[in-house]
């Protein structure tokens, strides 16, 4: 069976694309309203953001408009965008069907990934593990992403690859903010291991479990950083 095509996109290009200005901008304000900078309730103006970032105002309205995707933001109708973060049980929710959905991912990737799709995903844990000697947490969030959605194309099953990916949107400025708290680089590469190994091995079981676990830790993490003064 040839590898499904998302799986071959995954495996030849472990590297992010470069960013779009909106993609930047969406990554700057949320990193922004993660940190506390821009606190709840703080009206994002249009015209203000795109004079400071130097864009014009449409990638500050796409940007805006992804944010309010993930949370972040709540768009009222004729009355503009505010900062909006979830609420702790908002965030607990959106961390426990992430679980499931990657679990179930990972459980069907190491009953159907084909050889190839195998090595691919081995190319991209070696990947990550260069990243942490070099302690990049960006380009190590960049390759984490092409290393899940490895994961999620290895399931061989579209619909549930796409359900997944329409989660992980949401909880992304989460789980990139988690790489900034200190050794987390190390530790997601090790659990990240359990992860490749049982797949390899074609343990279904146990690539669910480790899977599970491992977005747990990336949930808690999250509360670390979120504490941190």
């Amino acid at each position: 069976m040839p590898p499904h095509p998302a799986a071959a996109l995954a495996i030849s290009k472990p590297a992010a694309p470069p960013r779009t200005r909106t993609e930047a901008l969406r990554l700057q304000i949320a990193d922004e309203i993660i940190s506390g900078v821009l606190e709840p309730g703080t009206p994002l103006d249009e015209q203000e953001l795109a004079a400071r970032f130097g864009v014009s105002r449409t990638p500050v309205r796409e940007a805006i408009r992804q944010l309010a995707a993930s949370g972040l933001v709540s768009v009222r109708p004729h009355r503009g965008a505010v900062v909006a973060l979830p609420t702790p049980t908002q965030l607990d929710d959106m961390f426990e069907a992430m679980a499931e959905l990657e679990a179930l991912c990972a459980g069907l990737a190491a009953r159907n990934m084909t050889v190839p799709e195998r090595r691919g995903l081995e190319g991209l844990h070696q990947a990550l593990r260069a990243l942490v000697h070099e302690g990049d947490p960006l380009r190590y969030h960049e390759t984490n992403e092409a290393f899940h959605a490895a994961i999620y194309a290895g399931t061989h099953n579209g619909y549930l690859a796409e359900l997944t990916l329409m989660t992980r949107a949401r909880v992304a400025p989460f789980r990139r903010a988690q790489f900034r708290t200190t050794g987390r680089l190390g530790g997601s590469y090790q659990e990240h291991d359990l992860i490749v190994q049982a797949i390899l091995r074609g343990d279904q079981p146990g690539a669910a479990e480790a899977m599970r676990a491992h977005i747990g830790i990336v949930r808690d993490a999250f509360r670390s950083y979120a504490r941190a003064p």
